[in-house]
């Protein structure tokens, strides 16, 4: 381990078959723009809530944005925060208006506030991520591409990186493929099965907490917990193998003619 608190492991390629990484926080820089819309939707929903009931207003913190949003799909979001906040609204269905006072309205306001930033700012991506990604996929390694947003597609086109990903499942594959959302497994399974590989050989790369709860409730090979919001600590709780600040602190053991058992080797020896 490092001395800022991060582990310093070299990991070898030919114990995977599979690697399946968020693209929130991971991939794209995108997840600042995600807490940025989260937040601008609950702050104005808050001070009209507190205005009609002269109470004070209570702003939506960053805590606020890892504990209960952070990585799960958008409706999970918004019921699981106001749950916090002791707020109860109908469900209301995917076609609400985004100024309609239900979950489903709640959430399309944000990914209306989402999509602004988008068209005005275009996706920023992590290019480490993408250097692992192509060295990756060089040694043979399927690769596969999770999000709790159903604009994964749309963000993964605008910024160049479709032909990275053997297999992509978002938000509107969980839909309707009725899965559950993080911290369940549901999404990470179905992305491995689609890979046609096994957990045990499949590594997964997250950067929420949830994310990483999942991929550890899904028996995966590794669990590595991409540290972008100063909660390394948080990340290991959850169940990461590895905390890293960024993928290019991971070294790659390229493979040897005969693979052994599957091992994970830290540069210290340990």
């Amino acid at each position: 381990m490092s001395n800022a608190g991060y582990d310093d492991a070299s990991l070898r390629v030919e114990d995977f078959d599979a690697a399946i990484f968020d693209l929130d926080g991971v991939v794209t820089r995108t997840a600042r723009v995600h807490a940025a819309a989260w937040k601008r939707l609950f702050d104005e929903y808050l001070k009209q809530r507190a205005e009609r009931a002269g109470e004070p207003f209570r702003p939506f913190l960053d805590d606020d944005y890892r504990r209960y949003v952070d990585g799960k799909p958008r409706y999970d979001g918004v019921r699981s925060f106001l749950q916090s906040r002791g707020i109860t609204l109908a469900l209301g269905t995917p076609t609400d208006p985004p100024d309609r006072e239900t979950i489903s309205g709640l959430g399309n306001r944000k990914n209306q506030f989402l999509q602004e930033s988008l068209e005005k700012d275009g996706v920023e991506v992590f290019d480490s991520t993408v250097a692992l990604i192509r060295t990756l996929r060089g040694y043979g390694v399927r690769t596969a591409l999770v999000s709790s947003s159903r604009n994964a597609r749309a963000i993964l086109d605008s910024a160049d990186l479709t032909t990275l990903f053997d297999v992509c499942v978002d938000g509107s594959d969980s839909a309707r493929l009725e899965l559950k959302g993080k911290p369940q497994p549901d999404i990470f399974l179905a992305a491995t099965e689609a890979l046609g590989a096994r957990r045990e050989r499949a590594a997964v790369f997250e950067d929420a907490i949830s994310g990483v709860q999942a991929g550890r409730a899904g028996g995966f090979g590794l669990v590595v917990g991409v540290d972008r919001a100063d909660q390394a600590a948080a990340l290991r709780e959850a169940g990461a193998d590895l905390v890293v600040a960024d993928l290019a602190a991971l070294h790659l053991l390229t493979p040897t003619p005969a693979a052994g058992p599957a091992t994970m080797e830290r540069r210290d020896g340990r």
